[in-house]
């Protein structure tokens, strides 16, 4: 099909704003996203329909209680997730990581080691490095190679060894494009016994991601990354979160996702999740997907990739001339 670039451009108001009469253009899609109008009505909607804490037996409360079951099955959906109690939902990225990495530390003891990248957003490196400031853990760092701009196999097996508990990776560099060979890396990390912690923050608005196949223990992203609000998203394989004990309060619950998610949740954004999901979905359907919503989901980013590859072959040319 021919991508509807015109109609997909009409969803997003940002796109009509100008400045000194000219379209605004913006190329700072490292940094994040602008929102399709559906994601601002659902927000929008959620905040004047749906205003309650969770926990009651009034309508409201049972509405907001669905808007957050249904942004746990979008992005299950979105991440190829088999349960949506398999996803985390939080402020960003950088917090939920902190977050999972003090969780994580209460496995560990001094000299356990972790593997870090060089090529990593400061989000995937921070909190590790931290940690094992604070419990004594060995750190050992992964270059990427100068000529592929790819973390190699053969470079982590190298690394590894009996005292490796996690290894932090990115799935795509914010700095320079490239892209991780995951799945690969992934087993050979896990093969030597060590936990696999996947940054797929800057991939996740370019490839159809599935964790299943991967083979990860977890994957993080940020929804303002794919045409959502800003708050991050957290992926825990379930027999790995099972038996991790997080940092919260007695009264939170022990369930899952629960106890990873602190305090009251980000209610409204979380229907402005569902409703950036759906935009996927909504694409996928257009080209004649007729399947799950998973199923539409991996269409829309079929007809996308179709769409920009020629084009950003176009702009690598001209900036190579």
């Amino acid at each position: 099909m021919n991508f509807p670039v015109e109609a997909v451009r009409e969803k997003f108001p940002a796109l009509f704003l100008t400045d000194k009469g000219r379209r605004r253009i913006y190329l700072d899609n490292p940094a994040g996203t602008q929102v399709p109008q559906a994601v601002a009505d659902a927000v929008s909607r959620c905040l004047l329909t749906t205003n309650a804490n969770l926990g009651g037996y009034f309508e409201t409360t049972l509405a907001a209680q669905q808007v957050v079951d249904e942004a746990h099955q979008a992005m299950a959906d979105f991440l190829g997730s088999a349960s949506p109690e398999e996803i985390i939902i939080g402020a960003n990225m950088t917090t939920l990581t902190y977050h999972m990495s003090r969780t994580l530390g209460r496995t560990m003891q001094p000299g356990d080691e972790i593997i870090l990248t060089r090529m990593d957003h400061e989000g995937n490196v921070s909190p590790w490095l931290q940690l094992a400031e604070d419990l004594g853990l060995v750190v050992r760092w992964l270059p990427f190679d100068e000529k592929s701009w790819q973390v190699e196999e053969a470079t982590l097996a190298g690394l590894l060894s009996e005292k490796t508990r996690l290894v932090a990776l990115n799935y795509a560099s914010n700095l320079t494009g490239s892209i991780n060979r995951v799945k690969a890396l992934t087993a050979i990390a896990r093969n030597a016994g060590a936990l696999v912690y996947v940054d797929a923050v800057q991939f996740a608005p370019h490839g159809l991601i599935d964790v299943q196949e991967l083979g990860c223990d977890f994957l993080i992203c940020s929804a303002y990354k794919f045409f959502g609000p800003h708050m991050g998203i957290l992926w825990g394989r379930r027999d790995v979160i099972d038996d991790l004990q997080p940092y919260k309060c007695r009264c939170s619950s022990n369930g899952l996702p629960e106890r990873f998610e602190l305090g009251t949740p980000q209610i409204e954004l979380m229907a402005g999740l569902t409703a950036a999901v759906d935009y996927f979905a909504d694409l996928g359907a257009a080209a004649g997907e007729g399947g799950s919503r998973r199923q539409k989901i991996a269409k829309a980013f079929a007809v996308s990739i179709a769409y920009e590859n020629p084009l950003a072959q176009q702009l690598i040319d001209g900036l190579s001339d």
